[in-house]
């Protein structure tokens, strides 16, 4: 069975102090849930702090992005020479970096590249707009996502990348996919994607989250389709109890 995996979004929240003092609540209540992978994912400015401070705790630690180059005139970025060692998990794709960034499937596609050649594991955020979903248009657009981003990914690289479908019309909205539609498309078009891609064997071990609005109440909704692995959360990942309730319901309805 593939491994549940929870990863926190901090997005633009949180000092570096209370990045700090917010782990390490979190850290002992996440002790429980061993069968479930948990990745905090701060600023920048918090990874260096909130590693330090999990040390020696089972729970992981992400960027929320990365550059492709390895050093350079790039003002504001920063490499993946410049997380190893603090981060495992670096987000790419999320669709605020594609809206308010203008990143393209081509970056998505070398920061992927980039993070895998330095040891970092990429999970890589895949979704459509509203006017896509309603014009019928997702798995022919997320398929297309997902191809575009793991071009020239060779079947070992896959076995440390995970992806995250997260519709964009779901991001913040209180909006969200029903546990059977967001199955469809992660099992229906993502997993089929891959199957295509790499071949069943390969498909069936890739890791794949829901993301968009996921909250304590609706968790096991999720957690209880078979291709649904887990979720990138945002918003209630900020708050401690609500993501140790995340990551219980994620143990319970799976059964780890």
């Amino acid at each position: 069975m593939r491994t549940p995996i929870i990863a926190g979004n901090w997005k633009m929240y949180k000092t570096v102090s209370e990045s700090v003092d917010f782990v390490r609540e979190l850290a002992p209540k996440l002790a429980p849930f061993s069968g479930v992978e948990r990745v905090v994912c701060p600023t920048y400015l918090a990874l260096t702090a909130v590693a330090d401070a999990l040390k020696g705790t089972p729970i992981h630690v992400g960027a929320q992005s990365v550059h492709w180059e390895a050093q350079g005139a790039f003002t504001s970025q920063v490499s993946p020479a410049m997380l190893k060692g603090i981060v495992e998990y670096v987000i790419i794709g999320h669709s605020e970096c594609r809206a308010y960034l203008a990143e393209t499937d081509e970056q998505v596609n070398k920061k992927a590249k980039a993070a895998l050649a330095a040891g970092l594991k990429p999970i890589i955020a895949v979704g459509e707009s509203l006017e896509q979903n309603e014009r019928g248009e997702t798995a022919a657009f997320v398929s297309a996502q997902v191809r575009a981003a793991l071009v020239g990914l060779t079947p070992a690289d896959m076995a440390n990348v995970v992806i995250a479908y997260e519709p964009i019309w779901a991001i913040g909205t209180g909006r969200n996919a029903d546990g059977a539609t967001a199955n469809k498309i992660i099992g229906g078009t993502i997993r089929a994607t891959l199957i295509e891609l790499y071949g069943e064997t390969l498909a069936q071990s890739v890791r794949i989250q829901y993301g968009g609005s996921v909250k304590p109440d609706n968790m096991a909704e999720f957690m209880a389709q078979p291709d649904i692995d887990g979720a990138l959360v945002g918003g209630a990942s900020l708050k401690v109890n609500d993501f140790v309730a995340l990551v219980e319901s994620a143990a319970r309805t799976k059964g780890v």
